[in-house]
């Protein structure tokens, strides 16, 4: 039996996004494990805050998670772009997760405005 949220594709966006993120990680060269541990903790939240806010029943308290999940997707904006200019990820690809971010946000406020 599935959970509820795990049919949401912004659940399964943040899920696979974190993912990414894990993968991208581990090729972070020696003294990067602060950015490393830092993108990963902001990527990993986003789809335990999806999850958690589906758990709740008052929406309230469902749309203060998925606020926290989305501050989540902001978070890693900034770190990927210290990453880009460290040279531990190229250009194209900060645009390409900059995107994933920007989709999973607007898939959190569509929830958040539900």
């Amino acid at each position: 039996m599935a959970f509820i949220f795990e049919k949401l594709d912004v659940y399964r966006k943040a899920v696979d996004f974190a993912g990414d993120i894990c993968e991208l990680t581990k090729s972070f060269q020696r003294g990067s494990y602060y950015l490393a541990d830092q993108l990963n903790r902001a990527s990993l939240s986003i789809s335990t805050n999806i999850a958690e806010g589906n758990g709740r029943y008052h929406k309230g308290d469902r749309i203060n998670f998925f606020r926290i999940a989305r501050g989540s997707a902001f978070e890693c904006v900034p770190i990927l772009e210290i990453c880009k200019r460290k040279k531990l990820i190229a250009d194209d690809r900060n645009e390409e997760l900059k995107k994933e971010i920007e989709g999973i946000c607007k898939m959190l406020s569509g929830l958040m405005n539900c």
